[in-house]
C-alpha cells in the first residue's frame, strides 16, 4: 500500500508544484487542458499530491481513515503540514513510529481535524465553537482573525495558523495549517487548578463541594474570578477568607451565580440580555464586556475563551454577586 502511496505521489508532486507556485492559496484555476484537474482529486488525493503533507498522509492510513477520507462526501480537513507534525512529536516526546503505532490516539488527533460540512475561509464562524466529527465527544475548537492571519485555538488553547485555505477537492475542501490541534485534555476544575492566580476559586469551589458538578459532562460557561477579585469581595463582604469559605449556603450562591449552562463563547454573549445563571439569578453583559450583577456593581472580563472538556471560562476581575447583599 506504501509502494502505491509512494508511486502516486512521485507521479503527482511535480505538478501540484507547478500549481502552488502559481497561487498563494494552493488553489488551481486551470481549465480541461491540465494534465490534473485538482477538483477531481479527492481529499486523500490531494494531500498524496502534496509533498509537504506526506506525514499527514501516512498517519491517515495507519489510523484507518484512508476510505472515509476519500468517500463522496462535504468534508473540510485542517491539514497539518511535515514541520507541524514534527514539531507536535517534539511536544509530545513521541518518535513518528510511536504515533503511528497508537492508532486510539491517532484516530482521534486525525477527527479532531475534520469537520463534517464543506466550510469555506469565507464562511468560516469566526470566534465560534466550532464542532469536528470526533464521535462521542464535545471535542471543539475556534478560528479567529488576527491581523492578516487566521488562527485556530485548539482543546488545550494552543494556536495553530491557517496558511493555505480553499483547497479544491472531489469531496470537500482543505486548509493547511502549521500546528497539529489537539482536542482538550482538562475539564473545568484541572484547568483552574493549572493557573496560580485562580487558587483562591478553587478553594472555594472545593469547600462548596462542587468540584464534581464543574468535572461533570456540562458543558458549562465559568466567569471566573481572580484572586484580587477574591480579596477584594472579601473586604466588600467584610469577612476573611475562612468565614466566607465556611459559609456554604452563600459560598455556593455566590459560585454558581458565575456559571451558566452550555459553552458560551465571547462571540455567543448576548449583549445587554439577562444571562441566567445555573444559581437562577441573572447579570447582563455590554459591549464592552463589562458585566453588571444583581447588587448593580460592575465586573470586566479580562480574558475569555479557555476551551476545557466540558465548557469555556471567562476570567474576570471582580467577583459577581446575586442578590444577598444587606
Amino acid at each position: 500500500m506504501k509502494q502505491t502511496l509512494r508511486r502516486q505521489f512521485l507521479k503527482t508532486s511535480a505538478t501540484f508544484g507547478a500549481v502552488a507556485a502559481s497561487s498563494g492559496l494552493l488553489v488551481a484555476c486551470g481549465g480541461s487542458d491540465d494534465p490534473v484537474a485538482p477538483a477531481a482529486k479527492n481529499i486523500v488525493e490531494t494531500a498524496q499530491a502534496t509533498p509537504s503533507l506526506s506525514i499527514l498522509v501516512e498517519a491517515v492510513i495507519a489510523a484507518n481513515l484512508t476510505g472515509a477520507l476519500s468517500a463522496p462526501g462535504t468534508l473540510t480537513v485542517f491539514a497539518p503540514t511535515n514541520d507541524a507534525f514534527t514539531a507536535l512529536l517534539g511536544e509530545l516526546g513521541l518518535t513518528k513510529a510511536q504515533l503511528l503505532a497508537n492508532t486510539g490516539l491517532l484516530t482521534k488527533v486525525l477527527q479532531y481535524h475534520v469537520l463534517g460540512a464543506t466550510v469555506k475561509k469565507a464562511n468560516i464562524p469566526l470566534g465560534k465553537a466550532i464542532d469536528p466529527i470526533v464521535p462521542g465527544t464535545q471535542d471543539v475548537f475556534k478560528i479567529d482573525a488576527v491581523g492578516a492571519n487566521v488562527v485556530i485555538t485548539d482543546g488545550r488553547n494552543r494556536k495553530s495558523n491557517i496558511t493555505a485555505t480553499d483547497i479544491s477537492a472531489s469531496n470537500g475542501v482543505v486548509h493547511v495549517i502549521d500546528k497539529v490541534i489537539l482536542p482538550a485534555d482538562k475539564d473545568i476544575v484541572t484547568t483552574a487548578q493549572s493557573v496560580p492566580d485562580f487558587s483562591i476559586l478553587v478553594e472555594a469551589v472545593v469547600a462548596a463541594g462542587l468540584v464534581p458538578t464543574l468535572q461533570g459532562t456540562g458543558p458549562f460557561t465559568v466567569f471566573a474570578p481572580t484572586n484580587a477579585a477574591f480579596a477584594a469581595a472579601l473586604s466588600e463582604l467584610n469577612l476573611t477568607k475562612a468565614q466566607l469559605l465556611g459559609d456554604i449556603p452563600r459560598l455556593t450562591k455566590i459560585l454558581t451565580y458565575h456559571v451558566v449552562s452550555g459553552r458560551v463563547l465571547k462571540a455567543d454573549v448576548p449583549v445587554g440580555a439577562p444571562i441566567t445563571t445555573v444559581q437562577t439569578e441573572t447579570f447582563s453583559v455590554s459591549a464592552a464586556l463589562a458585566i453588571t450583577d444583581q447588587e448593580n456593581r460592575v465586573s470586566n472580563i479580562t480574558a475569555t475563551d479557555v476551551l476545557t472538556t466540558n465548557g469555556v471560562i471567562h476570567t474576570i476581575d471582580k467577583v459577581i454577586l446575586p442578590n444577598i447583599l444587606p
